[in-house]
């Protein structure tokens, strides 16, 4: 299925390169009709890969824990709001003191959703389910649900959070996982 999609994708790209390259030679421009509002579109030849590099400094911690396979967040100290993932700031007052908390990892699915249509950078995963539950801290996390039997996932199922190693990537992360 993987595969399939891949192929799909590039197949509608080179449709959409050749009708540039057409209008280009018409208009002498890149330029296309949005196939929904139909306004124009300008379309770059040129592609953009791109990889992040960010600090996580401030919230190192965080990462800490995963490989501890524990769950922190940062709460504020003026307001008390709660962020998972973490935050160095809070976005609710603005204010900079936070203070880490354990979460429990304990909680109730909420809603989720089957994943059939991925961006290209996550085509080679299988179709894959998200959720999102709602910890005893109160708080709403999104997570995929390492369930993968659509049919035995009910919203109100207790879950709990765990810690995982993604492949290929290599890298921790965490899902959803149902417990009762």
């Amino acid at each position: 299925m993987k595969i399939i999609q891949k192929i799909i994708y590039d197949e509608e790209i080179k449709k959409l390169e050749e009708f540039v390259k057409e209008n280009k030679k018409i208009l002498g421009f890149p330029i296309i009709p949005d196939r929904k509002l139909g306004t124009a579109l300008w379309v770059s030849n040129r592609e953009l890969k791109i990889k992040f590099m960010i600090s996580v400094e401030k919230i190192k911690k965080f990462f800490e824990g995963l490989s501890e396979g524990k769950f922190y967040a940062t709460k504020c100290l003026n307001c008390n709001e709660i962020y998972f993932p973490p935050q160095s700031a809070c976005g609710k007052c603005r204010n900079e003191k936070m203070e880490w908390i354990e979460l429990s990892g304990e909680g109730e699915l909420l809603t989720f959703t089957k994943i059939f249509v991925k961006p290209y950078s996550f085509s080679h995963y299988d179709d894959y389910i998200v959720g999102i539950a709602r910890l005893k801290e109160g708080i709403n996390v999104t997570a995929w649900i390492e369930e993968k039997d659509f049919e035995k996932i009910k919203v109100g199922s207790k879950i709990k959070l765990k810690v995982v190693k993604r492949f290929p990537e290599e890298y921790l992360t965490y899902v959803i996982t149902i417990i009762d």
